[in-house]
């Protein structure tokens, strides 16, 4: 179940680190982020509550569990807001790099509201994770930091680690699937309130478009959430955070390829300190699932 676990934590970062591929030409095209997110999330969940109704699986949930869905679609719709918002700041690559920075906050979340221990060589993995994204948001050659881009992207990590922190401490009964399906619709309906407000016009301009849409929403929210949903439910919140540090890495080679972002110093260091501490977590978490079963056997 371990292997398998991370095999979904990197199937999840990959697929999420394909955003810049759809994302990018819509906002260079002054298309409305609201009305962009609302059908990539609505789309999304109507392709997993179709497989749910398929699979005969139900949709019924009791007021408990629409209210912690609920929070979810909230956390995810939060979370996607500051990213994007975050690329207006930083270049596509770094701004998906610095999200990384949710590992240090689910674990931080984790060990101070829940107890989880964390090793050294844990501790070490998220110093190197953290001391990455700084370097990533130094300006040029010099140590000064776009606070404008960390601060938003930040915001953007922190509601995306409450997101996985309550997926896992929630402990809510129902499927990995049904509950992608709640926080997807809950997340569109987040977007809808918001470009309803705003007066925005809902139309779909061109078949392109709408196809875009349904692309965007299977490859980067459909298969990056069900594989995110069952690698926390197989691996625990803070090694799948770590094991997003793929997510970056994948986006950043979208957005040197297809949009020629500058492949800079910073950029490379950065990467290979996350990197790094991707693989001590892996590490220090299979040391300690060993300890574990040595402790029982012994018991």
């Amino acid at each position: 179940m371990k292997f398998k676990g991370y095999m979904l934590g990197i199937l999840s970062s990959v697929s999420f680190g394909l955003i810049p591929i759809f994302i990018l030409p819509l906002k260079k095209a002054h298309f409305s982020m609201d009305i962009t997110l609302f059908y990539r999330f609505l789309f999304s969940a109507l392709m997993v509550g179709a497989y749910l109704l398929y699979s005969k699986q139900g949709l019924r949930i009791n007021k408990k569990e629409a209210l912690i869905l609920a929070v979810l679609g909230v956390c995810y719709a939060l979370s996607s807001e500051f990213l994007f918002i975050g690329y207006d700041f930083l270049t596509p690559g770094i701004a998906s790099t610095v999200l990384f920075i949710y590992p240090v906050m689910v674990a931080l979340i984790m060990f101070f509201f829940y107890k989880e221990k964390l090793s050294q060589l844990s501790v070490l993995s998220l110093l190197l994770a953290f001391a990455g994204v700084i370097v990533l948001c130094l300006k040029g050659q010099g140590f000064e930091i776009n606070f404008a881009g960390l601060g938003v992207v930040m915001l953007s990590s922190l509601f995306y680690a409450l997101y996985m922190v309550i997926v896992n401490k929630s402990r809510l009964k129902v499927s990995g699937f049904k509950l992608s399906f709640y926080s997807m619709l809950f997340t569109s309906i987040f977007f809808m309130v918001k470009a309803s407000v705003a007066g925005e016009s809902f139309a779909i301009p061109s078949v392109f478009v709408f196809i875009n849409f349904i692309i965007f929403a299977f490859l980067t929210t459909v298969i990056s959430s069900l594989c995110l949903v069952y690698a926390i439910k197989y691996i625990g919140s803070t090694p799948t955070a770590i094991l997003g540090a793929l997510e970056p890495v994948v986006a950043v080679m979208v957005s040197v390829f297809m949009f020629h972002e500058h492949f800079t110093q910073n950029l490379l260091i950065g990467i290979i300190l996350i990197l790094s501490g991707v693989t001590l977590n892996v590490i220090a978490d299979h040391r300690q699932s060993k300890r574990e079963k040595k402790t029982i056997k012994n018991a």
